[in-house]
């Protein structure tokens, strides 16, 4: 009886405290629906609706796997970051791994690091403020056998796009995409939410496709996620959201918003 007491003192609700994963960490994921085949380009409208209250880590990213005919070349994420080391605790981060788990290596960066993290980057990003991730071939010169992808944000009240670097892979083409919030809060933190829109691919013909679907993915709970996470579609788009009652369920599959402006 004293041991099964203590047991379940020891057990975790994923209702408060740290994160239990290996990272840490919280994640939250929304797969896009898409057609068979490889992109040569990948975007999505990322808007940062409430900020985290906590100094605690928080990353939302556009994730890209490379591939070249079939073969494995890695993947890499492109995001935008609530990370303390960096002025006014707002970054960019562009960065990835091949697939045997070594960390790409890329062009340098022209924005500045005040930690001086090659793939993170010091970047002013406002609260309320819709910014265009996007992951496209770049034009740096890259070692034998690896092709440039490049990472940019485009900053959509100003127009001003930024481009972050480019990351060399043995990819042609992207496959698998998907959006995420990585969140090292507290499950009992304060709430912050992001709303992700704009997701789209461009194939080799140059025809832009729309993404019309997402299923959604949280961390479980014997895998140390909190269950204070949701995703919720809004007028907009797909709202990823901590700190929060869960109302919708693993792998529910959510229809995107028609884009504005697409007519009938």
């Amino acid at each position: 009886m004293i041991f099964d007491r203590l047991r379940r003192k020891l057990e975790w609700d994923g209702l408060s405290g740290r994160p239990r994963s290996s990272n840490a960490a919280s994640s939250l994921h929304l797969a896009w629906e898409v057609p068979a085949g490889e992109w040569i380009e990948v975007e999505a409208v990322l808007e940062i609706l409430v900020p985290p209250e906590v100094p605690a880590l928080s990353f939302w990213a556009l994730q890209a796997s490379f591939a070249d005919r079939g073969r494995d070349g890695g993947a890499a994420h492109l995001g935008l970051q609530w990370h303390q080391p960096h002025p006014g605790s707002t970054a960019v981060n562009w960065g990835g791994y091949a697939p045997g788990g070594r960390e790409l290596d890329g062009s340098p960066s022209s924005l500045p690091s005040a930690p001086g993290n090659v793939n993170t980057r010091d970047f002013p990003w406002s609260a309320a403020r819709p910014y265009r991730l996007r992951i496209a071939r770049g034009d740096s010169t890259p070692p034998p056998g690896l092709h440039a992808w490049r990472g940019e944000v485009t900053d959509l009240t100003t127009g001003i796009v930024t481009v972050v670097r480019d990351l060399w892979s043995a990819g042609t083409r992207l496959t698998a995409p998907i959006v995420w919030s990585e969140v090292f809060a507290r499950c009992d933190d304060p709430s912050s939410s992001v709303r992700w829109s704009g997701l789209r691919l461009l194939d080799d013909h140059g025809t832009r496709h729309d993404v019309t679907a997402v299923s959604v993915n949280y961390q479980t709970l014997a895998d140390g996620g909190c269950v204070t996470t949701d995703a919720r579609v809004d007028a907009v788009g797909v709202v990823q959201q901590t700190g929060t009652a869960r109302v919708t369920p693993q792998g529910a599959r959510l229809v995107m918003p028609r884009p504005s402006g697409s007519g009938e």
